[in-house]
């Protein structure tokens, strides 16, 4: 039996995805992930290929999200924002427990 999730691109795929459709700029996510404006397209072909649709629409260093680049984003900065609030709440509990500890 597959797991349901195994049919999802890589996290660091959705990362950059991520970062193109919020920054709507190759060059500007390029920056922010350390890579070339290059390895942005070659990366996000990938994606769209692996996907099957298309995803965003460059024109030159700027991005257009296609209907499905906007429903994509939109579904993974939700889970993102979710899991990056849902990891600070554990780490300040953490803290505090340690804290406890200590004094």
């Amino acid at each position: 039996m597959e797991h349901r999730y195994h049919s999802l691109p890589s996290l660091d795929a959705l990362e950059l995805f991520e970062s193109l459709a919020r920054n709507l700029s190759i060059n500007a996510a390029a920056r922010e992930l350390g890579l070339s404006a290059s390895e942005i397209r070659q990366k996000m072909k990938v994606i769209e290929d692996e996907l099957g649709v298309c995803l965003i629409i460059a024109h030159d260093a700027d991005v257009l999200l296609t209907v499905p680049g906007r429903e994509m984003y939109q579904a993974i900065s939700l889970v993102l924002s979710n899991t990056s609030d849902c990891l600070d709440k554990i780490k300040r509990a953490s803290r505090k427990r340690l804290s406890r500890r200590i004094t």
